[in-house]
């Protein structure tokens, strides 16, 4: 299992925030937001090395205390217009060993585990797939909302063949969380894109280990879930 494939862990984390200012370094539950995820990978059975690419000289050297391989972002892929593909793109034409699959891990996921990456990779292995990429069910159906128009008016708000129907009785919608991205290099490259037209399956996350810090909500959310985990 797994024998011709080698993983590399990504975890990108800039040191500048609008909506949270430096969250990457902030305590959570006892150490700062980045360590979850770099801890979380250094415990996989399958990546083979990890770094932590930034701008930050602090993020750097949590990193660097954490045995992890670090890479100094240039100012140019440090903006809020930078991709993340770009950023990806510059550390693998900079980093000197060779890899089949790649493992995207945003920091501000700190509730993934080592189990999801093993089970993703596991996935992507079993399926013999390009990519891997982890959802979860959605809190709301999205066939609950819509947008509305400048006078507010909700007339055409609803589809009408869902009014009578119970929230039960809907199909399972999934949603995106950004804890995981396996694919493989010479697709990534090929593509630019963490989304392939084929050969990509999802890896099924539970909610209360989605949550993806963006806020002072989010960060207070994630702080209340870890302190009822550890």
């Amino acid at each position: 299992m797994l024998q011709d494939k080698t993983f590399l862990a990504i975890i990108p984390a800039r040191g500048g925030s609008k909506r949270l200012p430096r969250k990457n370094v902030l305590n959570l539950a006892g150490k700062p937001l980045i360590s979850w995820s770099i801890e979380a990978a250094k415990q996989s059975k399958y990546i083979d090395e990890i770094v932590v690419s930034s701008d930050d000289d602090e993020i750097l050297g949590i990193a660097h205390s954490l045995n992890v391989t670090v890479l100094k972002r240039p100012a140019t892929l440090s903006t809020d217009t930078a991709t993340t593909f770009e950023v990806i793109q510059h550390l693998i034409k900079n980093f000197e060993k060779q890899y089949t699959h790649l493992i995207l891990l945003q920091p501000t996921s700190p509730l993934r585990d080592s189990e999801d990456i093993d089970k993703a990779i596991e996935l992507l292995d079993k399926k013999n797939a390009d990519a891997v990429v982890s959802v979860c069910e959605m809190e709301h159906s999205p066939l609950w909302s819509n947008t509305l128009p400048k006078n507010k008016s909700m007339t055409t708000f609803l589809n009408k063949e869902i009014l009578n129907k119970r929230s039960q009785d809907l199909e399972t919608y999934y949603r995106l969380n950004g804890a995981i991205y396996v694919i493989s290099v010479t697709k990534l490259l090929e593509k630019k894109s963490f989304f392939l037209e084929e050969s990509i399956y999802a890896y099924v996350m539970d909610q209360k280990k989605s949550i993806d810090i963006d806020t002072k909500l989010d960060f207070e959310i994630a702080s209340y879930l870890l302190s009822r985990l550890i």
